[in-house]
């Protein structure tokens, strides 16, 4: 009999680039709300500037450990490497936990798109369609990386050009200067900080996440630094560009929200263009759970077969090598939180976000002081001082964006982190009755 190990089908280059530019942006869309917040000149600049800060460095020590480590938990097995068990279960924990708080929202935010064409999708019906985005979704995942790449690349090319054709016609149409207001007036800086540097690193998270499903991967050691090469300045213009274009065709910065880009796109280019932008936002939402469902759902896979959740969540797919009750048991609980919008969550979100990121980078700083004879096809470049600006940037950044969170944030993001410890404690507890009844 074969092995699900034999029969599972990997992913090459183009289809990583293509799942990796679908769960860390998708398209340009959830940006929008950063340009009434902020204002449309800090928007432009967090859009350039922050990915110096956030992204890079940590696409930088991703591809460094992901090709000396290129094992299925990614980022999650290289801080338990690291720093040992308890933060490498925190690590896995809050990024899967985290996952809860977006997973079921992008199939309701898919549905609320709908309901603009069908406004009879309502109540149980509304929850309906939602739950059945995430079970072909599931089904999707379950046939393996290679299926959820084909997949995302044919929603993110329906996806990117309604959003060319947008920045075309919007640029032959520049009336306005996209950088003022700088800020909104009236307001105060540091809070008008906070809120554009939370949404900004929501936009810009996840380059590690990837790194979760590098056993899937063919050649991971260059396919996955040739990746992050090509998605991190792709995402920069794919936000940049409809923003400043936008801006500077209508200049109506006070009007912008969440979906905004739809009724930019209906103002730059006519109704047609404003229905397809509609469409593509719908879309994008189908990718980012795609991308969800695949790079959370191999963390409680890994984590069981490390011990510390249960066996059955390592089980392979028998035809296709998946590990298919993860990602089945990751779906339920989507489906279970599928009535909860997207509003605040982010807030929340980026705290466990930052928590896991910020481990991330530190296990680059550890592992060269602790395993620095270890093979690595890919090293962060400049020496030491390469080493230092990827681990502090995105730790400065972290904290300023804790800083700068409303109460709301604060106080979800620090229940959902410290019940990390407690929910290590209780199954290291379980795990050593377990087996002491059993000596």
């Amino acid at each position: 009999m074969t092995s699900p190990e034999r029969t599972l089908r990997k992913a090459g280059l183009f289809y990583l680039v293509f799942v990796m530019f679908s769960y860390t942006t998708g398209g340009p869309f959830g940006i929008e709300d950063m340009v009434t917040t902020a204002g449309p000149g800090m928007t432009l600049l967090y859009i350039v500037v922050l990915p110096f800060f956030w992204c890079i460095p940590v696409s930088l020590v991703s591809a460094e450990l992901t090709a000396a480590m290129p094992v299925e938990g990614g980022f999650y097995r290289w801080t338990r490497a690291a720093f040992g068990d308890f933060w490498g279960f925190l690590a896995g924990w809050w990024n899967w936990t985290a996952s809860f708080l977006l997973g079921g929202a992008y199939a309701v935010l898919f549905t609320d798109y709908l309901v603009y064409y069908f406004p009879q999708i309502t109540g149980w019906k509304h929850y309906l369609v939602s739950l059945a985005l995430i079970a072909v979704i599931t089904w999707i995942n379950v046939r393996g990386i290679q299926m959820v790449g084909q997949f995302a690349t044919a929603l993110e090319i329906f996806i990117f050009i309604p959003v060319m054709v947008m920045v075309v016609i919007a640029f032959t149409k520049w009336n306005h200067n996209p950088l003022v207001p700088f800020v909104p007036p009236h307001q105060a800086l540091f809070k008008i900080f906070g809120v554009g540097l939370a949404l900004g690193l929501w936009s810009y998270s996840g380059y590690e996440q990837l790194s979760t499903v590098a056993e899937e991967v063919e050649d991971p050691q260059r396919s996955y630094p040739r990746a992050l090469a090509l998605v991190v300045p792709l995402s920069i213009a794919t936000y940049l560009l409809p923003t400043i274009t936008g801006l500077a065709a209508l200049g109506n910065w006070q009007s912008w929200h969440t979906g905004y880009f739809a009724d930019a796109a209906g103002l730059i280019g006519g109704p047609w263009l404003g229905t397809w932008m509609t469409l593509a936002a719908m879309v994008t939402n189908v990718a980012l759970l795609n991308g969800t469902v695949l790079t959370t759902t191999r963390m409680p896979f890994a984590m069981a077969q490390d011990g510390y959740l249960p066996h059955i969540l390592t089980r392979r797919h028998p035809r296709y090598g998946t590990p298919w009750i993860a990602v089945v048991a990751s779906a339920i609980i989507y489906g279970l939180l599928a009535r909860h919008s997207l509003t605040q969550l982010i807030s929340v979100y980026i705290w466990l976000r930052s928590a896991t990121t910020v481990l991330t980078v530190l296990s680059a700083w550890k592992l060269r002081r602790l395993r620095p004879d270890m093979p690595r096809a890919f090293h962060v470049p400049g020496g030491r001082a390469g080493l230092l600006y990827v681990v502090v940037a995105p730790v400065v950044m972290a904290i300023l964006a804790l800083l700068g969170s409303d109460r709301f944030a604060v106080i979800g993001g620090s229940i959902a982190m410290l019940l990390g410890p407690a929910v290590y404690w209780l199954l290291k507890g379980r795990h050593r009755r377990r087996a002491s009844s059993t000596a």
